[in-house]
């Protein structure tokens, strides 16, 4: 292993997560491998100067354009703390030999248990429930009774890593039915998990409780619109844990207002955070949080060894195959140089 490699912990770090990844660094990397801090990016979007200081990156939510990832030398691994990576230029980093690991095994329980977490809230109307206690009042005034899981419907925009973990952890909560939609899923895997592949237009008439578990890319930005939302029945749930640019958040803000569906849950927003005026946050047939929901001190702890096994792995001179995003750079010459560098 190279005693030159070094690693840049990204500035956001120590804004949105300080406290929650310092252990895992220390834990792996202290005296393994140097780790640093990098200077702070304008915009929170990596200058490439500053990135081609280091072998690794150590990255939270820091964004990497095509002028970031441009004309590198040295930078091997961007080493995401968690599994989305729409805030990375893919083809950028491709063409300067850098490799984009994730953490799909830290973030498939948490992520699946939050989405389940807004089904039970938003079944039970636990909103409801606590502001009538609040404010002095009993259960006679509750507007609507909750529902039960028995008989329903679970349904899924995606059956990857998390959506799959979200069906195997609901199996016997009693659902009638598991549907998803997605023309990637592996129908053995479908089978496996008693989960029926339908169309996105039978995914949303049937659902009861529709939850998006996909990634955000070119394919799936503004996939569900108002014409989907518009087909869901007016007793469904809507839930996005996955990211808000999937969802025309207008048409789901108006789906909300004018009662073409009972409720959502909603973790992701179009802008993070959303303005103090968005009509969404108004109103009460709604649970909010802050991209958050899914940070669990299991995550936080897991999130960091996964990306720092992933970096280490880097400078091994090996692949960590199963986080690879941007597979294609592993053929490239200049891929392999580094690697080659770091086994020397």
């Amino acid at each position: 292993m190279s005693k030159t490699f070094l690693v840049g912990i990204s500035p956001d770090f120590y804004t949105d997560a300080k406290g929650r990844f310092e252990q895992a660094l220390e834990s792996k990397l202290q005296g393994v491998l140097a780790f640093e801090a990098m200077p702070p990016q304008p915009d929170n979007t990596a200058r490439a100067e500053d990135l081609d200081r280091y072998d690794a990156i150590f990255s939270l939510g820091m964004k990497y354009t095509a002028d970031s990832l441009r004309g590198l030398k040295r930078l091997a691994v961007i080493a995401r703390w968690g599994v989305g990576y729409d805030m990375i230029d893919i083809p950028a980093a491709t063409a300067s030999d850098v490799l984009i690991a994730i953490t799909p095994q830290a973030v498939k329980r948490p992520v699946a248990e939050a989405a389940l977490a807004y089904v039970f809230a938003l079944a039970k109307n636990m909103r409801e429930q606590d502001q009538i206690v609040r404010a002095g009042k009993w259960r006679g005034q509750l507007s609507r009774l909750g529902t039960c899981m028995a008989d329903r419907v679970l349904g899924s925009v995606g059956l990857g890593n998390i959506g799959g973990e979200m069906f195997r952890l609901a199996a016997g909560l009693g659902f009638s039915r598991f549907l998803a939609c997605d023309p990637y899923a592996d129908p053995a895997k479908a089978r496996a998990l008693n989960v029926e592949l339908v169309s996105m237009e039978d995914l949303f008439r049937q659902s009861d409780f529709l939850t998006v578990n996909c990634l955000l890319n070119e394919q799936t930005r503004g996939l569900i619109t108002e014409g989907l939302l518009r087909l869901m029945k007016p007793t469904a749930f809507f839930i996005n844990t996955a990211r808000g640019p999937i969802v025309d958040q207008k048409a789901l803000t108006k789906a909300l207002q004018e009662k073409w569906i009972l409720g959502a849950g909603i973790d992701v927003f179009e802008q993070e955070p959303p303005d103090a005026d968005d009509p969404l946050l108004q109103l009460e047939n709604v649970l909010l949080a802050p991209h958050a929901l899914a940070w669990t001190e299991e995550i936080a702890r897991d999130n960091g060894l996964e990306a720092c096994d992933n970096i280490l792995t880097i400078a091994r001179g090996e692949v960590p195959a199963s986080s690879a995003v941007n597979r294609d750079v592993l053929a490239r010459p200049g891929f392999q140089s580094k690697l080659e560098r770091y086994r020397s």
